[in-house]
């Protein structure tokens, strides 16, 4: 029942995943969640942000947005990216992961999904058989409170790190130091 909520990888954030090691692994496509992922919850995209999907892009790897925000938070973000989106996707429910691969024109084996949140993110990846990388949720550095939800979720990734034989990883997918 747990392993529901278990995503492939954790990792400390976005810019820590090698995406040249994603692709020559098989995977054609990325699908981001954006609040507290990419930017902290509610913020415009960023220069490194920009950067990161221009980098995606020139590796030869298709992208999607897939968020429960409005049509306007995604484009306003979206600004400087070109990207697919999907606006209010209900997750965790599957039919917005499934429409994004569709939209993607690849298959479920070849689609990773990067989010923050194990209910939302990593629970719908799971539910509809995609492989999922959560990262650390970004927040305010003065920011203290963290809310119900999260301590759940903390609960969670002990029982995840504890049951390291047991779960399904991508493998070697960090970017190496410079």
């Amino acid at each position: 029942m747990l392993r529901l909520f278990y995503p492939c990888e954790y990792l400390d954030s976005v810019f820590q995943i090698d995406y040249e090691k994603l692709r020559a692994k098989g995977y054609k496509a990325v699908i981001f969640d954006i609040d507290n992922t990419l930017v902290r919850h509610g913020y415009e995209s960023n220069a490194r942000v920009d950067a990161l999907f221009e980098e995606i892009h020139n590796i030869g790897l298709k992208t999607l947005l897939l968020s429960n925000n409005s049509r306007e938070r995604i484009e306003e973000f979206l600004e400087n990216i070109d990207s697919l989106y999907i606006h209010e996707a209900n997750k965790p429910l599957p039919k917005g992961y499934l429409k994004a691969v569709k939209m993607l024109e690849v298959k479920k084996s070849e689609v990773v999904f990067i989010g923050d949140q194990v209910f939302t993110d990593i629970l719908g990846a799971n539910l509809s058989g995609i492989d999922s990388i959560l990262v650390k949720y970004l927040r305010d550095p003065d920011e203290t409170y963290i809310g119900k939800r999260r301590e759940l979720e903390k609960l969670i990734l002990g029982f995840y790190e504890k049951s390291r034989s047991r779960r399904r990883g991508i493998g070697d997918i960090i970017k190496k130091e410079s």
